[in-house]
C-alpha cells in the first residue's frame, strides 16, 4: 500500500441498490473525496456493480483521485446472496431484504477488517435507507456511522413521528384522518408518505423505511439530501431530535463535474442533447417517472394522446419493465411516434440533471421521487406532479401547495384512477402557457438561484458538508 494511501482518513458508504439511493450516494462519496486527503470507499451488491459497469462507470477497486485535492475513490462490491444475472429475487424485496441484511453483514465485516489489516481502517461508515443494519456493523466494530437520507426533511420527520407514535396517523380504524406534524401544513390521508398508510399494498417497505429509525441514535449525524433555503424551520425543528447537516442538492456541487465517467447511472443514457439543442427555448415537456415507476397501458395510452392533442413537442423516457401490480409496463400506442414526428423524442434513459438544465425544456411531468422533484427545483424547471406512492405524494403536496412550482395530475396509486386525455392536455397547457405558467417559472428559478448559491463555498450546505469532514477527521486523528 502507498505510503500516502496510509495516511488518507479512510470514510466507507454503503448503498442499497434503488437507483433513487444509488445516484446520491455516489455523488456524496465525490465530494467527499473532492475535499482533499480522504479515501472513499463505495460499496453496493455486485449486482449494482455489474450494471454501473454495463452503463459506463469506472468501477475500479484501486483508488482514483478525486479533484485536486489528494482525494481519492475506490469502489468494493459484495455477495448479497442471489444469483448475480436474477433481478427477479431482488424485486421480491419481502424476502430479498432479509437475505441482502444476511449475507451484508458477513461480508462487509470481512472487508472492513481487511481493510484494517491492511493499514487502511475505516473511520466513518456512511449508509443510506434500506439499508439499516450497516450501522449495528458500525457499532459491533465500534466505528463512528453516519446516515445520508435521500428523501426530505418532511418525509423524515413523517416517518419518525410515526414509529414514535407522536401524533396521530391513519389507522384500520381511522383511514380518513388529517395529520398535523410540527412544522408542517396539515397533510390528508393521502399526502402522508403511503407506506405510513394501513391501506399500503407495500408495507415491507414501511417495515424497511422504518428500520433506520429503530437504528437512529448508532448515527452521530444524519446527512440530508436537501437544503435548508428550502426546509429551514424543519430541519431547525428535527435537529433537536437528532444532529441533521443539510448537505444537497448533491448534483449540483461544481466540483462533481471533474470525473464524470463516475457516475451512478445503472442504465446508460440515450443522447438527447443534440435533439434539444434544435428546440426553441421553453419548448419541450419532459417526461420521465423514474426508475421503478412503470405505468399501465391504460394510463400510457391516455397520457400518449394527451401529448399529441396538447400539440407540445416532448422527450419521453419509456423504460421496459412491469408495474407495480405485476403487469407489463405500457407501450406507446401504434403510430403515436409517427403522429408526433419532430415533436417529439423517446428515450429508454436520458442524463436528467444535463435534460432539466437544457434551456429548451419548458417543464417537467415527473412521479415526483425526491431526486426527480430536487433537481427539478435546482434546475428553475416547473412541475406537473404524477405521484404513485412512498414519498412521492407528500413531495407533490409541497410542490403544488407550498412551494407552488407545479400544478397535480394526479393523487397517487391509491387513487384508483386512470387520468383522461382530456386532463392531461388541460395540465400541458396550464404549466406551458399562460398566467400559471409564468408564476411556476419565476417561483422555480428562485429555487434555482438558492439551490446554487447553497452548493459554493461560504453557502449553508458547502459548510455544512466541511463541518462534517472535519468531525470525521477530528475522529480519525483521535
Amino acid at each position: 500500500m502507498d505510503t500516502k494511501q496510509d495516511q488518507l482518513v479512510h470514510i466507507f458508504l454503503v448503498t442499497f441498490l434503488g437507483q433513487g439511493n444509488v445516484n446520491p450516494i455516489l455523488r456524496l462519496a465525490k465530494l467527499l473525496a473532492s475535499k482533499g486527503n480522504i479515501l472513499v470507499t463505495f460499496s453496493a451488491s455486485k449486482s449494482i456493480g455489474n450494471k454501473m459497469k454495463k452503463a459506463g462507470t469506472a468501477v475500479s477497486g484501486d483508488p482514483t483521485p478525486v479533484g485536486s485535492c489528494g482525494g481519492m475513490i475506490r469502489f468494493d462490491f459484495f455477495d448479497d446472496g442471489c444469483s448475480e444475472d436474477n433481478d427477479d429475487e431482488r424485486h421480491d424485496l419481502d424476502t430479498f431484504l432479509p437475505k441482502l441484511e444476511a449475507y451484508g453483514k458477513t461480508e462487509l465485516t470481512r472487508i472492513i477488517n481487511r481493510h484494517a489489516q491492511n493499514g487502511r481502517p475505516v473511520s466513518c461508515l456512511i449508509n443510506n435507507p434500506f439499508v439499516p443494519w450497516v450501522s449495528d456493523i458500525a457499532k459491533e466494530l465500534n466505528i463512528p456511522c453516519a446516515m445520508l437520507w435521500v428523501q426530505s426533511c418532511f418525509s423524515f420527520s413523517s416517518y419518525y413521528h410515526y414509529e414514535n407514535s407522536l401524533v396521530p396517523f391513519p389507522s384500520e380504524q381511522q383511514p380518513d384522518i388529517d395529520v398535523q406534524l410540527p412544522n408542517m401544513p396539515l397533510l390528508k390521508s393521502d399526502e402522508i408518505p403511503s407506506f405510513l398508510h394501513p391501506s399500503t399494498p407495500y408495507p415491507f417497505l414501511r417495515r424497511a423505511a422504518l428500520g433506520q429509525f429503530k437504528n437512529l441514535s448508532n448515527n452521530f449525524c444524519v446527512l440530508m439530501e436537501t437544503f435548508e433555503e428550502l426546509e429551514g424551520d424543519l430541519i431547525k425543528y428535527m435537529s433537536q431530535i437528532c444532529p441533521i447537516r443539510a448537505v444537497g442538492p448533491l448534483f449540483k456541487n461544481p466540483l462533481l463535474e471533474t470525473n464524470s465517467n463516475i457516475s451512478g447511472d445503472m442504465i446508460k443514457a440515450d443522447d438527447c442533447l443534440e435533439w434539444l439543442d434544435s428546440k426553441p427555448p421553453s419548448s419541450v415537456v419532459y417526461v420521465s417517472f423514474g426508475s421503478v415507476v412503470n405505468l399501465n397501458q391504460e394510463q400510457v395510452t391516455e397520457m400518449a394522446y394527451g401529448v399529441l392533442n396538447s400539440r407540445v413537442s416532448f422527450l419521453w423516457v419509456m423504460r421496459n419493465g412491469v408495474t407495480t401490480t405485476g403487469e407489463s409496463a405500457g407501450k406507446l400506442p401504434e403510430g403515436f411516434l409517427e403522429e408526433a414526428g419532430e415533436r417529439g423524442m423517446v428515450v429508454q434513459w436520458s442524463p436528467q440533471a444535463y435534460v432539466l438544465a437544457h434551456p429548451s425544456v419548458s417543464c417537467f411531468v415527473t412521479h415526483c421521487g425526491w431526486n426527480s422533484t430536487l433537481e427539478a427545483l435546482s434546475s428553475g424547471v416547473p412541475i406537473v406532479a404524477f405521484p404513485q406512492w412512498g414519498d412521492q405524494v407528500t413531495d407533490a403536496k409541497y410542490i403544488v401547495d407550498e412551494w407552488k412550482v407545479g400544478i397535480r395530475m394526479c393523487r397517487g396509486e391509491a387513487e384508483h384512477k386512470v387520468i383522461r386525455r382530456e386532463e392531461v392536455e388541460e395540465c400541458l397547457s396550464e404549466a406551458t402557457s399562460g398566467v400559471k405558467a409564468v408564476e411556476m417559472k419565476n417561483k422555480a428559478m428562485k429555487w434555482k438561484n438558492a439551490a446554487k448559491a447553497t452548493m459554493v463555498e461560504g453557502g449553508t450546505s458547502y459548510r455544512n458538508i466541511q463541518e462534517f469532514v472535519d468531525e470525521v477527521r477530528k475522529m480519525s486523528s483521535n
